[in-house]
C-alpha cells in the first residue's frame, strides 16, 4: 500500500509547539480588532510605537524565562536582577563613573547570578523555586544596599552626563525607521536566543533537559552545564532590561522591575512553552508578549482599573498553564477501557 501524504499543513502544526503559536496569534489578532473597534486610536499612527516599545520589555524577559521553562525549572529572581542592573548602573554613573563600565559592572553581576542560579539548581540539587526565590531577595537587597537603601539622582546631572543622556537615547527614545530603539534591541536578542535554540546543539541539549533529564544525561548531555546556560540567558535579558528601565527613568529606583518575573512567565506560558519542560519555541514569546502588551495598552485606554488588568493577567496564566498540564497529562480525550 501507498504511504499516505502528510498535508504540508498539518505538518507545520504538529511540529513542535507551532498550533500554540498560530492559535495564540489569531486571538492577537482579535484582541486588537476588538480594541481599535472600541478605541480607533489603538491602531492609530500615534500609539502604535509606543506599543511597540510596550512589548519589547516583555519580550525580552519572556526570553530568558522560556530558556529555563524549557529546562523544566523556573527562575523567580528575574525581576529583582532587572533591579540590580538598573540601581548599579545609575549609583555608579551618579558617583561619577562613566556609563561603559558602569553598565559592565552591572553585567558582570547579573552574570554571577545567573551562575548562582544554575548551580544551585544543577550542582546542589535545590528546587529551582526555592533557589531562585532566595536570589530573588538577595538581588532585592543587594538593589537596595548599593545606593543606601535610597533612589538615586538623575543619571542625565552626573559628571558624565553626556554620556548617560547619549545611553538613554540610544537605549529608550530614539527611533530607527520609525520604531523606537528599545524594540528593535528586543527583535535582535530573539533572533540570536531563538537561532541558538532552533539550529545549535545547546538548544537541543535545552529541550533534552527539559523532556527527560535522565535520557539526556545517557545520551552524553552535560545536564548541569545546560541548566546553568539557561539561567546565564535568563539573567543576561534581565540585565539589559535593567539597562533600558534606567534609561527610560533616568535613575535607579530601588523597586525597579517589582513584579516582572510574573510578566516573564507569562509572555512564556502564554506563548506555548510548557512549565513542565521540553516544548516551546519563542516564536511564542513574541506572540504572548504581544497578547500581554496589547491587553494592557489596551485596557489602559479604555480607563479600565488597575486591579481589573492584574485580575485579567492572573487568570490569563493560569487557564494557560492548566490547559498546558491538561494537554501534557492526557486529562482529555483519556478513555476508559
Amino acid at each position: 500500500m501507498e504511504e499516505k501524504k502528510q498535508n504540508p499543513v498539518k505538518k507545520v502544526l504538529s511540529a513542535r509547539g507551532v498550533g500554540q503559536v498560530v492559535t495564540v496569534s489569531i486571538g492577537l489578532v482579535i484582541l486588537c480588532v476588538i480594541f481599535n473597534f472600541i478605541n480607533p486610536s489603538f491602531l492609530g499612527k500615534r500609539n502604535l510605537p509606543n506599543l511597540l516599545r510596550q512589548i519589547a520589555p516583555w519580550i525580552i524577559i519572556g526570553i530568558g524565562q522560556g530558556y529555563v521553562l524549557i529546562t523544566a525549572n523556573i527562575d523567580l529572581s528575574i525581576g529583582s536582577v532587572v533591579g540590580m542592573s538598573c540601581m548599579i548602573i545609575a549609583t555608579l554613573i551618579c558617583n561619577g563613573a562613566h556609563p561603559v563600565p558602569a553598565v559592565l559592572v552591572a553585567l558582570v553581576a547579573c552574570l554571577a547570578t545567573g551562575v548562582l542560579n544554575g548551580s544551585l539548581v544543577a550542582y546542589f540539587k535545590l528546587p529551582p523555586f526555592v533557589a531562585t526565590l532566595g536570589t530573588q531577595t538577595i538581588c532585592r537587597g543587594v538593589a537596595q544596599l548599593v545606593n543606601n537603601n535610597m533612589n538615586t539622582d538623575g543619571i542625565t546631572g552626573a559628571k558624565f552626563g553626556a554620556a548617560a543622556k547619549t545611553m538613554t537615547n540610544i537605549f529608550y527614545y530614539q527611533k530607527t525607521l520609525g520604531v523606537f530603539n528599545t524594540f528593535w534591541i528586543a527583535l535582535i536578542l530573539w533572533v540570536i536566543f531563538n537561532f541558538i535554540l532552533a539550529y545549535t546543539r545547546t538548544g537541543r541539549h535545552l529541550y533534552a533537559v527539559g523532556s527527560n533529564t535522565e535520557a539526556a544525561k545517557l545520551s552524553g548531555v552535560n545536564v548541569a552545564m545546560t541548566i546553568i546556560k539557561a539561567y546565564l540567558v535568563s539573567s543576561f535579558c534581565a540585565f539589559v532590561l535593567g539597562l533600558i528601565v534606567c534609561s527610560q527613568t533616568s535613575t535607579g529606583t530601588t523597586n525597579a522591575g517589582m513584579s516582572y518575573e510574573t510578566y516573564a512567565v507569562a509572555a512564556s506560558v502564554i506563548g506555548g512553552i510548557s512549565t513542565m519542560g521540553g516544548t516551546g519555541i519563542l516564536s511564542g514569546v513574541l506572540v504572548g508578549a504581544s497578547v500581554w502588551a496589547a491587553m494592557d495598552n489596551g485596557l489602559q485606554m479604555i480607563g479600565t482599573q488597575v486591579g481589573l488588568k492584574n485580575v485579567v493577567v492572573g487568570l490569563i496564566v493560569i487557564v494557560c498553564v492548566l490547559l498546558d498540564v491538561i494537554r501534557r497529562t492526557g486529562m482529555i480525550g483519556r478513555r476508559k477501557k
